[in-house]
């Protein structure tokens, strides 16, 4: 069952109004840097959402992260089981609890998305987080964790590989640039002729313009479906100045229209400075769904007309090497280049 079956099943209205809005003018918390990674460091790897049901996952993803140096430390609950997702909420919570204040833990890293962070989100010790800043990374599902910590204590969170990720080449040599190195990197797509053997020009990973320019801004965004199930709590960042980037899954494009429509309608996207799409993968019309909007339409519907620089096609989505971004952090985007540039070291 993928992700978007989940939100079908669980439905996330009655968690929401539990909540007033958030991301008001003047309530963003301060902004907390974590410490940079080295090698020797102990990461602590938990399941905030779906389930992990073989050993085996566990296993490839502490050999990943040992193959980086890093030594790897197992949630109590790692292996536990509520149906679809990993452990009941409380028991998800506390081990990100536990590892955050843990001194001796470097950072915490998910080992999978799928769905569940969400619910983990009133369970957090937020003021624990605040006081012992660590590197939190990973994407998909994930998102609602990094938007969550970041709007509520203001710590850099980090949109990444999960434990189960792809570790490839490209996606190492970024984790370990901003993670390690401090690097204010230039992030911008892989271009190789040699993944296209038979081609005069690149054909993977191509970037489009929907709007061109240059923009600063905070970098803010994750996986749209997400971040929008959770529009309306009190655990979305002030969006006002950002760079917003987003990416999805397994949606319809009428599922895109539909997010998109009610970001704008909520206020989000009147507010960016810019607009940063990655890609939508496994996202065509569904069976007999004719004359469907493509999305390079429902962008010239939403996005163009905000009038800020736009650009399709980064390398933050599924199914593709992936950068990784810090949330909160200044930077420059450049939509006719397809880049972005971080304008100071996401950590310390």
């Amino acid at each position: 069952m993928n992700r978007r079956r989940f939100l079908q099943t669980i439905g996330l209205t009655p968690f929401a109004a539990r909540w007033p809005i958030a991301g008001r003018a003047g309530e963003r918390p301060p902004l907390l840097k974590p410490r940079r990674l080295a090698p020797g460091d102990t990461v602590g790897l938990v399941s905030p959402a779906s389930a992990t049901f073989n050993s085996i996952d566990v296993q490839i993803a502490r050999e990943s992260l040992e193959a980086l140096g890093l030594k790897v430390r197992l949630g109590e609950h790692m292996m536990e089981r509520h149906g679809y997702l990993g452990g009941d909420d409380k028991a998800r919570a506390a081990d990100i609890n536990a590892f955050f204040a843990d001194a001796a833990v470097a950072a915490v890293h998910p080992i999978r998305g799928g769905w569940g962070s969400s619910r983990v989100l009133p369970h957090l010790d937020f003021e624990a987080i605040r006081r012992n800043p660590k590197i939190l990374l990973g994407y998909s599902d994930i998102t609602a964790l990094l938007l969550a910590v970041h709007a509520t204590t203001g710590l850099v969170t980090f949109h990444g590989p999960i434990g189960l990720g792809r570790w490839d080449a490209f996606s190492v040599d970024y984790y370990k640039r901003v993670l390690f190195d401090g690097e204010p990197v230039l992030l911008q797509n892989k271009r190789d002729l040699t993944a296209d053997r038979n081609s005069l020009t690149p054909v993977e990973y191509r970037t489009t313009t929907i709007a061109p320019g240059t923009a600063r801004g905070r970098l803010l965004g994750g996986n749209l479906t997400v971040l929008t199930a959770i529009v309306g709590s009190s655990y979305l960042p002030d969006w006002d100045g950002c760079l917003f980037f987003c990416e999805d899954v397994h949606e319809d494009p009428y599922r895109v229209d539909r997010m998109l429509t009610q970001l704008k309608l909520a206020g989000v996207l009147g507010r960016i400075r810019g607009f940063i799409f990655g890609t939508c993968a496994e996202c065509s019309p569904g069976e007999g769904s004719y004359a469907s909007l493509t999305l390079e339409e429902i962008f010239a519907d939403h996005i163009k007309p905000l009038g800020v620089p736009a650009w399709q096609g980064a390398m933050i989505g599924h199914q593709m090497p992936q950068w990784t971004i810090p949330e909160g952090i200044e930077a420059e985007m450049d939509a006719a280049a397809g880049t972005i540039k971080l304008l100071e070291p996401a950590v310390r």
